[in-house]
């Protein structure tokens, strides 16, 4: 007879490294398929678990396994602008979005159902845990204007930008991934610097800053 292969030994996972394992699963169902078209059996099926393991872990159903996703989403995402203080402002950014729009192009059409609300399971909680990547990347931008105490134009500019980068990353998926990646994250650095300029033109405090960027330019 012919001996047959070894089985692989099998290893019982931590809490945490099960629980890691459900997510990943439901992520990854999540990022191409709306919240409300996956089912538990579809997670436990992607994990090869049972439905009632991902019960044991996710007591609250669907509902609290994609709100633990999103937030493991969100934390991702708040990741991506926080860029280290080194070079000019304007490559920094440039990062930092190659970063977004990675994480936008890697989840594909689900991005919208995933990040942007608009789903039969969202809640006051998931709309705050969106509303967190949106002020954390506006923070993580401010801080590398270096504005001492940023005005509220100054402010509310930004965190238009951010609004601006959300809708093009939506539309570029609409758009079937066109224009190229780096053109969209070039084209999106060039509005950055434009709407700074429109708002220079009533803000002392943003002309400055304007000023400054173009020297680097």
């Amino acid at each position: 007879m012919t001996p047959s292969a070894p089985v692989p030994a099998y290893r019982r996972l931590s809490v945490e490294e099960r629980r890691r394992q459900l997510l990943d699963a439901a992520l990854a169902l999540f990022a191409h398929r709306a919240p409300e078209e996956v089912s538990l059996d579809d997670v436990a099926e992607r994990a090869g678990v049972s439905r009632p393991l991902v019960y044991r872990y996710f007591p609250g159903g669907k509902q609290q396994l994609y709100e633990a996703a999103l937030g493991s989403a969100a934390a991702e995402l708040r990741e991506c602008f926080d860029e280290p203080r080194q070079g000019p402002l304007l490559g920094r950014l440039s990062r930092a979005l190659d970063r977004y729009l990675a994480f936008v192009d890697g989840h594909d059409a689900g991005f919208s159902a995933l990040l942007q609300g608009g789903s039969v399971v969202e809640t006051s909680r998931t709309s705050a845990t969106v509303d967190s990547v949106r002020r954390s990347a506006a923070a993580h931008i401010i801080s590398h204007l270096e504005v001492a105490e940023p005005g509220p134009r100054l402010r509310m500019t930004v965190r238009m930008w951010i609004t601006a980068v959300e809708a093009a990353s939506l539309i570029w998926l609409d758009e079937e991934k066109q224009p190229p990646l780096e053109e969209l994250r070039d084209w999106l650095v060039e509005q950055f610097v434009a709407v700074l300029a429109v708002t220079a033109r009533r803000d002392p405090q943003t002309a400055a800053l304007v000023e400054a960027l173009a020297a680097e330019v």
